[in-house]
């Protein structure tokens, strides 16, 4: 826990340093308050005291109580601006943490924990801070200066508040050792249930086509009975907690009165005023001692889940990515747009088996190279290799001739022009979609964007929106079709203007016309640009200059498709799978 605090600013660590003076100083005006009670008590008690002195003494005490008012007020704003200034550093850190980190990292923490872990992690760290700067501190302080106050008056009287302070203790470590560890299995309860709603929101339409809705339905119920289970054995607990310290704080005050007047009873007449006087000051200042141990005990409740927010908090902190940045920010002259892999080996982190076994191959500028093969047998591994979403395990990839761990990052994505096998699009417009990111040259202009759609064939439908090119694109991209959301995604990379595009199955969702003409405007707009494509169909990759054909993670052939035809017997079968013997040779 105390190790997130290190992210405290030093101007955060003075605004502490403030807050404690105005806690001292309110703990310290709470303590003034029995003080004055007594002296009005003695005024009282004695004949001939003057109305105008228990005023002034009353006076005090209410001067006490605006003050420690007063000094409420400014550490709790004081606490406020801490708890908020520090969790938005957080929010931000983890954020710019995970966007640093590669598919790896991401897969081993899950998506859905990272989201728990940025959001209710964060604001269990809030309420900490903020109630921890009012309670945790304040209360040991009223303890021990109200334990030194009441010291000496009264043997009785200190055995007893004694005696209450250690049955509280005892009943906080009882009710800690059952309810710790529920609290530790919260977040991970919280984790299972945010995965199960964004899996339901995100498959949505397959749980409505496969009439799955009851399915979905019992998985969610298992996992909220599970977090509202545990939920209700916590609160349970801390529900015995605050009767238990009320019975404590009344029989505190009824034993002390029973104390006192069995000691007035048994005194001399002159002691019996002083000793009426100490019980009164000695109640307030027994129950303060209480109320100290009350505070913490609400801190209680919420320190176990900060605890194991701060710690899954800093789990992400403090991994350190395994993609990290070289220093090149330019290939070798006379390699511009050329990509090589050389006897590239891949398997996945902890994965037993290669995914990748010794692929070699080499794509000049301005080339074509296609892959294709069974589901599983690799494609898009490999090409998710060039942009490093993950590191090969053995041999090397080159781009432009240099190693792909040898670049920047930004300057290797600045040569790249990505299309997913799912289309990703944003909240925004057309333009704002279609000229997403930087490419370290200027921002696109309107015809620049315009160009781009046209190239992806994607004119007629974008100029039919409402608005057109400012036309609204929902989160997804759910308001507009499939082929669509493809054809601005092919935009996108086009708009890039980059030295290599990779198409990850990109034309899966064209019909066969809109793939032909578009693939004919990308060879002719984009001449000297180098393609790499992934692709199911053979259609699509006929033309390519070169074809890598992959079963099971290794090279089955490579060359033309005619070549290919005569030589692989893996790529004529998918060949032949979806075009007849006639529509091939001609």
């Amino acid at each position: 826990m105390l190790k997130i605090f290190k992210y405290l600013k030093s101007k955060e660590w003075l605004q502490i340093a403030a807050s404690l003076v105005f806690i001292v100083a309110q703990v310290w005006l709470d303590l003034k308050l029995p003080d004055y009670m007594s002296q009005i008590t003695m005024l009282v008690q004695t004949p001939g005291s003057a109305m105008s002195d228990i005023w002034k003494q009353g006076g005090y005490m209410l001067l006490c109580a605006l003050g420690s008012v007063a000094s409420a007020i400014v550490v709790g704003f004081f606490a406020a601006r801490i708890a908020a200034s520090f969790s938005q550093r957080l929010r931000s850190m983890l954020f710019s943490k995970v966007d640093s980190f590669s598919m790896e990292e991401i897969n081993r923490f899950s998506t859905a924990s990272l989201i728990t872990r940025s959001t209710n992690d964060v604001t269990q760290i809030q309420m900490i801070v903020t109630m921890g700067l009012q309670l945790i501190i304040k209360a040991p302080i009223m303890a021990v200066w109200a334990v030194t106050k009441i010291a000496g008056k009264g043997f009785e009287w200190s055995l007893i508040t004694g005696a209450a302070v250690l049955i509280l203790v005892a009943t906080i470590a009882f009710i800690m050792i059952f309810v710790m560890p529920k609290f530790r299995k919260m977040q991970t309860l919280t984790d299972n249930l945010n995965k199960i709603t964004r899996e339901n929101l995100t498959g949505l339409r397959v749980v409505r086509a496969y009439n799955a809705e009851a399915y979905q339905e019992e998985k969610f119920e298992k996992a909220n009975d599970d977090l509202t289970g545990t939920h209700l054995y916590t609160s349970r607990g801390m529900a015995v907690m605050m009767p238990m310290m009320s019975m404590i704080m009344s029989g505190l005050s009824l034993a002390i009165y029973w104390i006192g007047a069995y000691l007035i009873n048994n005194a001399e007449a002159m002691d019996k005023l002083a000793i009426f006087s100490n019980m009164v000051v000695f109640s307030s200042y027994a129950m303060q001692v209480i109320m100290s141990f009350m505070m913490l005990a609400m801190m209680f409740i919420i320190l176990p889940r900060a605890s194991v927010s701060a710690k899954r908090i800093n789990e992400v902190l403090d991994t350190e990515p395994t993609i990290l940045d070289g220093r090149e920010h330019s290939g070798k002259p006379g390699h511009i747009g050329e990509v090589e892999f050389k006897n590239v080996s891949f398997k996945y982190p902890g994965a037993a088996d290669y995914v990748l076994q010794n692929i070699s191959f080499t794509v000049k500028q301005g080339e074509t190279i296609a892959f294709i093969g069974s589901t599983g047998s690799g494609k898009s591994t490999s090409i998710n290799l060039v942009p490093r979403f993950f590191d090969v395990t053995e041999g090397e990839v080159l781009i432009d001739g240099v190693n792909v761990k040898d670049y920047a990052g930004e300057s290797l994505f600045n040569k790249i022009g990505y299309v997913p096998q799912k289309a990703v699009l944003f909240r925004g417009t057309v333009s704002s979609n279609v000229g997403y990111g930087e490419n370290g040259k200027e921002a696109p202009t309107v015809d620049e964007i315009k160009r781009a759609v046209s190239i992806a064939q994607g004119t007629d439908f974008v100029e039919s929106m409402n608005g057109q090119y400012e036309g609204d694109i929902s989160q997804g991209g759910t308001n507009i079709s499939g082929g669509q959301k493809q054809r601005l995604a092919i935009a996108r990379a086009v708009c890039r203007k980059p030295e290599i595009y990779i198409f990850d199955d990109s034309f899966s969702a064209l019909d066969y016309k809109t793939d032909r003409i578009l693939r004919r405007a990308l060879k002719e707009e984009t001449a000297g640009v180098t393609s790499m494509i992934v692709a199911q169909r053979i259609g699509t990759i006929m033309d390519a200059d070169q074809i890598v054909v992959l079963d099971e993670g290794r090279m089955a052939g490579k060359g033309t498709h005619k070549e290919l035809l005569v030589s692989c017997e893996v790529y004529k079968e998918i060949a032949m799978s979806q075009f007849s013997e006639e529509e091939l040779v001609s």
